[in-house]
């Protein structure tokens, strides 16, 4: 079998790298669709946390104010 001419060498680097272009490309849309997931997770998570802190809010307005210190009922001698 004759060895591989420099040309064939190239040609076949080239099929390589094709391949493995196509391959990166592939990831690369699903790495993109995972970061457009997590992004539309984030954002859901953290329109719950506002609505649930308004909630939280909402509820403390609601308690009574805390009894104000008033004079010390032990007496002085």
């Amino acid at each position: 079998m004759p060895s591989p001419t420099p040309l064939d060498l190239i040609a076949d680097r080239v099929e390589r790298l094709l391949v493995r272009h196509e391959e990166l490309q592939r990831t690369n849309a699903l790495l993109g669709a995972q970061v457009a997931a997590l992004t539309q997770e984030r954002d859901s998570l953290k329109s719950r946390l506002n609505a649930a802190r308004a909630r939280v809010d909402a509820l403390l307005e609601r308690l009574p104010a805390p009894p104000q210190p008033g004079p010390s009922k032990e007496s002085a001698p």
